[in-house]
């Protein structure tokens, strides 16, 4: 059973995983025994992740590359082909979110949300496919949300575009599955991150922050998730073990979706 998980020999790229949820899916497929590539628009970021890997003992790889830019993708891409091997394993990490009232949101914001959390994995996705159908196999992991199924005020670009990620997951494996090549979805709930602090801070008198008691009490497991806990999930997708598992949306979220809340 343990080979089933085994990621030795394979190479992952993860997308945006410099640091936070990217970092922890990377350390994981690391600790699974595959080569870990990852991207940044930015060098200084870039120099920042590399060195957290070495810290962490994780031979990583680093290119800087903007995942909406096709070209520099496809060059990206091809650089690891030469250098590393051909990827087995892409995990679409790289996205923003803008909180911004609908009526307030400009196009432009709308369309930059969109552009990185759902053209980006498309773009990146396209790039990588020719080589897994080449080898045989590959395995596709788009980081969906809670928000590619539920609407939530000031989101209306991120929904959209997690929304349209699900959709896409499907249809990669819908056009791809008979070439051994697995598509599907991770759809983490509210984790407890570096940006999420302020969000989980206990007010002056002691008392949780409002947000973080909307969460605890929409939430079965009554807490926030955790990096770590998304790491057995996208080692599961990577894997051999999930081979028959395609089109599908794993959602991480201690039960939120599944729960209607308290009564009041």
């Amino acid at each position: 059973m343990s080979n089933q998980f085994s990621l030795k020999g394979k190479v992952a790229l993860i997308t945006g995983a410099a640091y936070g949820i990217g970092f922890a899916i990377a350390s994981a497929l690391a600790n699974a025994g595959a080569q870990i590539v990852f991207n940044d628009r930015h060098k200084e970021s870039l120099e920042k992740g590399l060195d957290s890997y070495r810290k962490a003992g994780i031979d990583a790889k680093g290119f800087v590359c903007d995942v909406t830019d096709e070209t520099g993708v496809n060059e990206m891409v091809a650089q690891i082909e030469k250098q590393v091997g051909i990827i087995d394993i892409l995990v679409n990490n790289a996205g923003i979110i803008k909180r911004i009232p609908m009526t307030e949101m400009s196009a432009a914001d709308f369309r930059q949300v969109v552009d990185i959390d759902l053209t980006g994995p498309f773009i990146v996705s396209k790039a990588v496919i020719p080589g897994m159908i080449n080898k045989g196999h590959g395995k596709i992991i788009n980081l969906c949300s809670m928000m590619s199924e539920l609407g939530r005020e000031t989101v209306s670009a991120y929904a959209a575009s997690k929304g349209g990620l699900k959709m896409l997951t499907r249809n990669i494996c819908s056009e791809y599955g008979k070439y051994n090549i697995q598509c599907n979805g991770l759809g983490p709930g509210y984790i407890a991150t570096p940006q999420t602090v302020p969000l989980r801070e206990r007010q002056p008198d002691g008392s949780r922050h409002p947000f973080d008691s909307f969460i605890i009490a929409k939430t079965p497991a009554a807490r926030w998730g955790s990096p770590e806990d998304l790491q057995g999930p996208v080692v599961f997708l990577a894997s051999d073990a999930s081979n028959f598992v395609n089109g599908h949306i794993l959602y991480v979220d201690g039960g939120i979706l599944a729960y209607i809340g308290k009564q009041p």
